[in-house]
């Protein structure tokens, strides 16, 4: 239904296949393999009518029907509602520690396209492209579906300098959506989201790619590179969350959450809840570079915070937890600190409208963690 589609046009940047030509040699000679992806939630396969029907297991069942004889395990560690800045922070326990062959990051429509989001998304892709099982990299860009927008001209520059495959739906479904080849609601409900159908061609994009790589000799991929200086000033690459279990902390008002997480898309775990007005937790955090991640929920009211760094009261930052949308409560990442001095930093997280005696919240505040 979608040949006119220009699958070659895809291919936003070939880059070094040295890598993924290795890992398909490896499943041609049935060794065992890892296929991994990481992102927001289309990767985690949003509005995807089953979980065998979002882009990602598609992508992994390519290499299960391509490679019938070898053992595939399949990771997916996509949330949705996050960026590469959370995601710099968490994967290593949720993806790296699965010591993948493969893998797939995308963020490209949940981070902005800017300098900051340039420097938390190469700390993401240097974490795990020099990662110890040097697993092969590749960069998928989504797109919004009306406007053509993501975050690729500032994740491209990544894929370029990093020589990593780097696969696009802005220069390849987009097009036909806008010449209205493809009409948007055939493939995207909201616009961003994929159906079934629109995960089913974001996978077609990226086994176009494995196919066409599959076919070359080994002999006509470059051999891999030197490890390369970061291009920004890369303050995430070893970015440390800490929650209840790995860091002290002092304070008064603020309850541990004990409870037991599911998975990993079961966030709102091992942090801290807080209701009354004046509540307030201190943490010492050495670092540079400093972010509270915390609930903004849609049951309202909830209490909003405010967040001091060494005690600079007039550089408050407030944590509002009140979220106004309908979809669900938000995992919000609120920067507070970006390239200051590398030092212990004192944070204070204080309750500024909470429960009072004639005020009631309809939730806790939740702290989920401080990352540095």
């Amino acid at each position: 239904m979608y040949d006119m589609i220009d699958r070659e046009a895809a291919i936003f940047n070939r880059g070094n296949c040295s890598r993924l030509k290795n890992v398909l040699q490896r499943a041609a000679a049935k060794e065992a393999l890892t296929i991994g992806f990481i992102g927001g939630s289309i990767t985690q396969g949003s509005l995807s009518s089953l979980p065998t029907t979002c882009y990602a297991y598609q992508i992994f069942k390519w290499w299960e029907d391509t490679f019938p004889n070898t053992a595939f395990t399949y990771v997916n560690a996509g949330i949705g509602g996050t960026t590469s800045q959370f995601g710099v922070a968490r994967v290593e326990a949720d993806l790296l520690s699965k010591k993948p062959d493969f893998v797939i990051i995308e963020f490209s429509v949940n981070d902005e396209s800017d300098e900051h989001f340039l420097e938390t998304y190469e700390g993401l892709v240097r974490k795990v492209y020099y990662s110890s099982e040097k697993p092969a990299v590749m960069l998928l860009h989504n797109v919004y579906y009306h406007t053509g927008g993501n975050a690729q001209l500032q994740h491209g520059k990544i894929g370029r300098y990093y020589q990593l495959p780097c696969i696009s739906m802005q220069s390849s479904i987009y097009p036909q959506v806008v010449s209205g080849q493809i009409l948007n609601r055939e493939i995207t409900p909201d616009d961003l989201h994929p159906n079934d159908k629109g995960h089913a061609l974001v996978a077609s994009m990226v086994t176009y790619f494995l196919e066409k790589i599959n076919k070359v000799k080994e002999n006509e991929e470059e051999v891999e590179e030197q490890q390369k200086v970061p291009m920004t000033y890369n303050d995430y690459e070893n970015v440390v969350r800490y929650q209840n279990k790995n860091i002290l902390w002092q304070g008064e008002g603020f309850d541990v959450d004990q409870s037991e997480q599911k998975d990993i898309t079961d966030c709102f775990k091992h942090g801290w809840t807080a209701r009354e007005k004046g509540a307030h937790i201190t943490f010492v955090v050495e670092a540079s570079s400093l972010a509270i991640q915390y609930r903004r929920s849609v049951k309202q009211p909830a209490p909003i915070a405010s967040v001091v760094i060494d005690g600079k009261t007039d550089k408050a930052v407030l944590l509002d937890g009140n979220f106004d949308e309908t979809w669900g409560d938000k995992l919000e990442l609120t920067t507070v600190l970006e390239h200051g001095e590398r030092k212990k930093h004192t944070v204070q997280i204080t309750i500024v409208e909470g429960e009072e005696m004639n005020k009631k919240m309809e939730v806790p505040f939740y702290l989920v963690s401080v990352i540095g």
